[in-house]
């Protein structure tokens, strides 16, 4: 086994498709998925989804959102979109609702570029991810469950991430098309209205 000395830092720009999961996954979790942007040199991500965890059992509706976290304004906005299921003689209807648009305090990037380094990483050996070889990657927390980042081994390109408070719940994000390179400025303007 090679000997990883240091973690790697995450690409400069990436974008991803992400599926989102729990682990075990229970009778009242949500598969759900979206994309995500992260811009390290402009201090900017943006992630487009079905929310999760959202119940859609307490709420009556799932949850749309686009989110663009602009750490170097300290704001994020968040627009979303409701969709409900309603029930008829004809069959299942699917209706949505555009909620308000919302601006809230932003400081740091969801998943920082050095989260490995800062982290204090240590490498955890060799695994199959998404039919690739990973190196996985493990971040202490006092408290609460390690987070596991799995990397392309060798590399610094994401394939899953395992996170959460508790260890007997955690929450999994696979990124099965991840791309290293440029995103347009275009990704992370703000629709006028």
């Amino acid at each position: 086994m090679p000997v990883h000395a240091t973690p790697p830092l995450l690409p400069q720009q990436w974008s991803s498709a992400y599926i989102s999961y729990w682990l075990p996954m229970r009778e009242e979790d949500q598969i759900t998925s979206g994309y995500c942007w992260f811009d390290y040199g402009r201090n900017i991500c943006r992630i487009d989804g079905l929310f999760n965890p959202w119940s859609e059992r307490d709420t009556g509706h799932r949850l749309w959102m686009s989110e663009i976290g602009d750490a170097g304004r300290g704001q994020s906005r968040k627009q979303k979109v409701a969709y409900a299921r309603e029930t008829a003689a004809a069959g299942v209807r699917l209706y949505e609702t555009a909620l308000p648009d919302t601006v809230t305090p932003f400081q740091e990037l969801f998943l920082p570029q050095a989260i490995l380094q800062d982290g204090a990483a240590r490498h955890d050996g060799c695994h199959a991810v998404l039919g690739q070889s990973a190196d996985a990657w493990v971040v202490e927390h006092a408290g609460r469950a390690p987070s596991v980042f799995y990397l392309q081994a060798g590399g610094n390109r994401l394939l899953r991430m395992v996170t959460g408070h508790d260890a007997q719940h955690l929450s999994v994000r696979d990124f099965p098309n991840f791309f290293a390179g440029d995103i347009p400025d275009s990704v992370f303007m703000t629709p006028p209205g």
